[in-house]
């Protein structure tokens, strides 16, 4: 990409999005395409096809999606399927139909089957049964791959399908119902400390595993691959081979132990609770990131200093 190419960011309000703008504009990015749901609505076929012919971006980042914790998934199932394949499906045929150069179409780990051997390496896509309490939203991500994947096949594009961890960082999602479990954690701990509350509860045993990446980093990993070589960028979109890699960090922490850097970035002082009625989820989901690794990008922040940054976007979202 050159500094001054036509780039779109779906979704550029959200947690990914709005990293993603960030990371653009402070690498000298400035010619950004910027549209609210209510200004474009990705759902609207002719609505997204007709902006498309009307821009003609070169670059897309499509991170625009319908996203959510396990309750959310669990509530919304519909919502959760229908929603993504309809975004997807408009911006990847319109990006085709207008001759965008490249995209990067965003996923999560939770593609993988639920019993995937650790760390997750990539060919493990399709390989098992998936985690049901997110399985819609799954398969509209996996159908967005292989639409990715088919594309370049067929119409030799240049799609890249790019699957983070967990991410959390600034402008998330601090809805206890409807939110991931860091954002979830830290106003939970943020409300017990200022209401004197002695205990915070915590879904689930505290057991199970998961890897967590800062938006921040996720969105410099974004632009690293959008920027890569043809030659580089092709060994990765090459029609022969599915377009997919892993963004992430490649090492993990317990829930237990990501409640108690929680408490102590918050802190709250009290005693935490596991509610072990509720559902804990996949066990575990660490990435391999050895791809993404060998061609020289690596994360920088770590997950506590992550969390303060992620804490103090939360105490000042209102203000």
């Amino acid at each position: 990409m050159n500094k001054d190419s036509k780039i779109l960011v779906c979704g550029h309000r959200g947690l990914v999005g709005s990293a993603l703008v960030q990371s653009l504009k402070e690498q000298g990015y400035h010619n950004l395409l910027l549209r609210t749901h209510t200004e474009l609505d990705l759902m609207n076929q002719s609505q997204t096809l007709d902006f498309f012919k009307q821009e003609f971006p070169e670059y897309v980042f499509l991170a625009a999606a319908k996203v959510g914790g396990i309750l959310a998934n669990n509530t919304y199932p519909a919502e959760f399927i229908h929603n993504n394949l309809q975004i997807q499906s408009n911006v990847i045929h319109s990006s085709y139909l207008t001759n965008v150069k490249r995209l990067l179409f965003l996923g999560s780990s939770c593609i993988y089957p639920k019993e995937s051997p650790q760390p997750i390496k990539e060919e493990y896509l399709l390989t098992g049964p998936l985690e049901p309490t997110n399985r819609p939203y799954a398969i509209a991500k996996i159908a967005g791959i292989e639409m990715c994947w088919s594309y370049n096949r067929q119409y030799g594009t240049k799609y890249l399908a790019a699957m983070p961890t967990n991410l959390y960082g600034a402008n998330d999602n601090f809805d206890l119902n409807n939110s991931h479990v860091i954002p979830a954690l830290l106003r939970k701990f943020d409300e017990a400390k200022k209401s004197g509350s002695p205990t915070v509860e915590v879904w689930g045993t505290g057991k199970p595993r998961r890897e967590f990446m800062n938006s921040t980093d996720m969105a410099s990993a974004c632009v690293f691959l959008m920027t890569l070589s043809d030659q580089k960028f092709m060994e990765l979109a090459n029609p022969s081979v599915c377009p997919l890699i892993n963004i992430g960090v490649g090492h993990d922490v317990t829930i237990r132990e990501l409640a108690e850097l929680v408490s102590d970035v918050v802190g709250f002082k009290g005693k935490i609770v596991f509610d072990e009625t509720k559902p804990d989820g996949t066990f575990r989901k660490l990435m391999d990131v050895s791809k993404l690794s060998s061609m020289g990008w690596k994360y920088s922040i770590e997950l506590k200093h992550g969390l303060s940054f992620a804490y103090e976007s939360y105490l000042n979202k209102d203000k």
